[in-house]
């Protein structure tokens, strides 16, 4: 009689009987259940789908793609490398860029004759030379003279000198270029020591003669107008033959 005025938990307590969960605390329970397996299956989902993409062609194929990239600019180096000097004459004897003179300006010895014919009533240009070696080349390389004067038209004579301050016997090879860059088609050499090898022994110095002429067409070419001063510049780089013979210049 008495436990009939206890609540439940109260005659659960005097009974021994263990209190069943309600209908809603089952619902939740279990939908907790739920929410804890759904979550567990999509983070293994995500796992395997952010480890699946190593594994498919499609990588594959972008992996060998950029291997042959790799190899490829590797071998267009070392071939550019190999050709720069050559590459380089090729490219500024068709063009003029760099002070080499186009091959339209590359006239036989007949035709040079009637070239250098130098026109009076023009101005004097005012020729200054320039001397550089590279890093690695132990050379002193200098022009003999500051500046010369000529008449388009008319042949000039420069020397340049070389030291080879080395230890060792050296083959060096040199570029040029002309200053302006616009006058250098109009800069003709008859002789020049420029893109041809040049082998100094230890401790020896050479003179290098530079014959050159600015073309007379120069003197009617309404763009060289305010020109008076063009500079003769000479780098010279270390080169030496590799297995198969071929000269192969270093730049650095």
């Amino acid at each position: 009689m008495f436990s009939r005025l206890l609540p439940s938990w109260g005659r659960n307590t005097l009974t021994g009987s263990v209190p069943r969960p309600s209908i809603y605390l089952r619902r939740v329970i279990l939908n907790t259940e739920k929410r804890c397996f759904s979550r567990n299956s999509l983070l293994h989902e995500k796992h395997h789908a952010s480890a699946a993409p190593f594994n498919t062609p499609q990588s594959q194929q972008r992996n060998t793609s950029t291997m042959y990239y790799t190899i490829s600019m590797i071998l267009g180096t070392v071939a550019l490398a190999y050709g720069s000097v050559p590459l380089y004459k090729m490219i500024c004897q068709q063009t003029g860029w760099g002070g080499q003179p186009i091959l339209t300006h590359r006239v036989g010895d007949g035709d040079t004759a009637s070239r250098v014919t130098p026109v009076t009533d023009s101005r004097r240009l005012r020729i200054t030379f320039n001397g550089s070696v590279s890093d690695v080349l132990p050379w002193k390389f200098t022009p003999q003279q500051r500046e010369v004067r000529v008449l388009p038209g008319e042949t000039a004579l420069a020397f340049y000198t070389a030291i080879n301050k080395g230890p060792q016997d050296i083959i060096g090879v040199a570029t040029y270029s002309v200053t302006p860059g616009q006058v250098a088609p109009y800069f003709s050499k008859i002789q020049c020591f420029c893109f041809e090898e040049q082998k100094l022994n230890a401790g020896e110095t050479v003179d290098m003669p530079v014959f050159f002429y600015i073309d007379p067409d120069f003197a009617t070419d309404p763009n060289m107008k305010g020109i008076d001063t063009i500079t003769l510049s000479y780098t010279f780089f270390k080169a030496k033959y590799d297995d198969n013979g071929v000269l192969k210049p270093i730049p650095a």
